[in-house]
């Protein structure tokens, strides 16, 4: 984010929970212009509403990730709004049915690949078509620890997230030249309502699984938000093509 000649414009997907929703308010306490976009539109208002009071611009836009048109629609109403699309974080995802390989379907994959990678990749396609043109701008694609390792009991998702990681890296090579950056962002687990379904909703798993981790904890949302917005930020401008792990040590085993 280059904040010098303008005020930075940011889009996020899936902002409504979780990570996206701490992204928001953190790019917003940095003073930028913040789209938040999901498929709730009574949350996605009171979101919108709430950045607009710490005193920054900011609209909620629905989108459904997994079609082209609404991904074109959103990233041609940024523009047309503010001018220009500085960051984008792409935070939409899903954990999908979780189980052994021998229990999954093709549907369960759908389901899963058209959001965390289909989404992804549309996302990339048009969030790139403007900033190539600017010749500026960053992105941070939102994978996680499963994009690096596997995980047994999620075979899908952890499938769908390395695919986010291959997009990552291969989006980063074609914008470099041109000034655009693109990296991940690879959390562990994080104190949200998809980890508490990662562990069917059992504090015994949740406390099992938490105990793998080096640092022995999940982390809070705004620490995958603040690393997010360090991806952004003109402070990594020579950071490119990369997934970086926040995940409590836990892939340093």
């Amino acid at each position: 984010m280059n904040t010098a000649t303008h005020t930075p414009v940011v889009l996020i997907t899936g902002a409504l929970t979780g990570i996206g929703r701490a992204t928001a308010l953190a790019f917003a306490h940095e003073g930028a212009s913040v789209v938040v976009s999901g498929r709730r539109d009574e949350a996605g208002q009171a979101l919108a509403t709430e950045l607009r009071a710490l005193g920054v611009q900011a609209e909620y836009l629905r989108a459904d990730v997994r079609a082209e048109a609404d991904v074109r629609g959103l990233v041609d109403q940024v523009v047309e709004r503010f001018g220009r699309l500085d960051v984008a974080v792409n935070n939409a995802g899903t954990e999908g049915t979780l189980g052994a390989v021998t229990e999954q379907t093709a549907e369960n994959y759908e389901a899963t690949f058209s959001t965390n990678v289909l989404g992804t990749l549309l996302a990339l396609k048009h969030q790139m078509r403007v900033m190539l043109k600017q010749g500026a701008g960053a992105i941070v694609n939102v994978s996680s620890m499963a994009g690096q390792v596997g995980v047994p009991g999620a075979s899908v998702y952890v499938a769908s997230k390395h695919a986010v990681e291959g997009l990552t890296k291969s989006a980063a090579l074609e914008g470099a030249a041109a000034g655009l950056r693109v990296n991940a962002v690879a959390p562990g687990p994080v104190a949200t309502q998809m980890l508490d379904r990662f562990v069917g909703h059992n504090e015994a798993n949740k406390a099992g699984f938490l105990a793998t981790i080096p640092a022995r904890r999940a982390a809070q949302p705004e620490e995958i938000a603040q690393t997010i917005v360090f991806l952004a930020s003109d402070k990594a401008r020579y950071l490119t093509g990369q997934s970086l792990a926040v995940d409590g040590g836990y892939t340093a085993q």
